[in-house]
C-alpha cells in the first residue's frame, strides 16, 4: 500500500540502528508547508515498518495548533505509505490513528547541524488527508465517531482540487485507505494488540 510521492521529493535510506536514538518526525502537506511535528525515540523495525515511541507530555505541533500528549504512544512508519499512531490508555478511548501518507523519507542529521542537541535522524512524509481510526467500543471516541472508520473525506476532496493531486495518487490513497480499514477490522498485525504490546514493552525497557 503506498501513495506516490511528488516527483521532486527524494528518498533517503538513512535509518537509525540504536534503540533510544532521538528521531524528529517532520510531516508536511503536498505543497511543502509544515504539518504535524514531534520528537520520538527509535525502538527498532520489523516487517511492518520502523517503530518510534513517544513519552507522556511529548509536544505535537503544527501551524496554528499544538498540544502535549496525555499518555505515551507508538508510531510505526510503514515502508510504503502510511503512519500509524497506536495509543495506550488514551483518555477518550482511541486505539489507533493511521495517516495515509507518501513513502516516508529518512535522513541523518549531521552533528554540526544540531550542535549536539536535537534529533540525530529525521523522518518526513506528505500527509494525504485521509485517516483510518479505531476506537474502543463504548468509549467517548467511539460514541463520537464510531469504532472503525475512514476520516477526513471532505479534506481529501478539497485538497485534491486545491493541490492538484494526480489521479493515480487519488486512486492509490483511496484504495490504501480501504485496505487499511479492512486490516484494522480484521485485527491483522500490527493492529492485533499483541504486536503493539511487544513494542510498548521494548519502549518501557529503555
Amino acid at each position: 500500500m503506498s501513495a506516490q510521492q511528488p516527483a521532486d521529493q527524494g528518498f533517503s535510506p538513512s535509518l537509525p540502528t540504536e534503540p533510544g536514538t532521538v528521531v524528529g518526525a517532520r510531516m508536511r502537506k503536498w505543497d511543502g508547508t509544515p504539518h504535524w511535528r514531534f520528537d520520538g525515540v527509535y525502538l527498532g523495525r520489523d516487517e511492518h515498518g520502523v517503530w518510534l515511541g513517544y513519552r507522556t507530555g511529548t509536544l505535537f505541533s503544527r501551524p496554528g495548533r499544538e498540544y502535549h500528549t496525555k499518555t505515551a504512544g507508538l508510531i510505526v512508519f510503514g515502508d510504503v505509505g502510511w503512519v500509524t499512531d497506536i495509543y495506550r490508555d488514551h483518555p477518550r478511548g482511541a486505539l489507533l490513528y493511521i495517516d495515509l501518507t507518501t513513502v516516508p523519507e529518512w535522513s541523518e542529521v549531521p552533528d554540526d547541524g544540531r550542535d549536539g542537541r536535537g534529533p540525530a535522524f529525521e523522518v518526513s512524509a506528505v500527509d494525504m488527508d485521509l485517516d483510518v481510526l479505531a476506537n474502543e467500543p463504548g468509549s467517548k471516541a467511539a460514541k463520537g465517531k464510531g469504532e472503525t472508520l475512514i476520516d477526513d473525506e471532505d479534506e481529501f476532496a478539497e485538497h485534491t482540487v486545491q493541490y492538484g493531486y494526480p489521479q493515480e495518487v487519488v486512486s492509490r490513497v483511496r484504495a490504501d485507505a480501504d485496505a487499511l480499514l479492512a486490516a484494522v477490522r480484521a485485527e491483522e498485525p500490527p493492529y492485533d494488540g499483541p504486536t503493539a504490546k511487544r513494542w510498548f514493552a521494548a519502549f518501557d525497557a529503555l
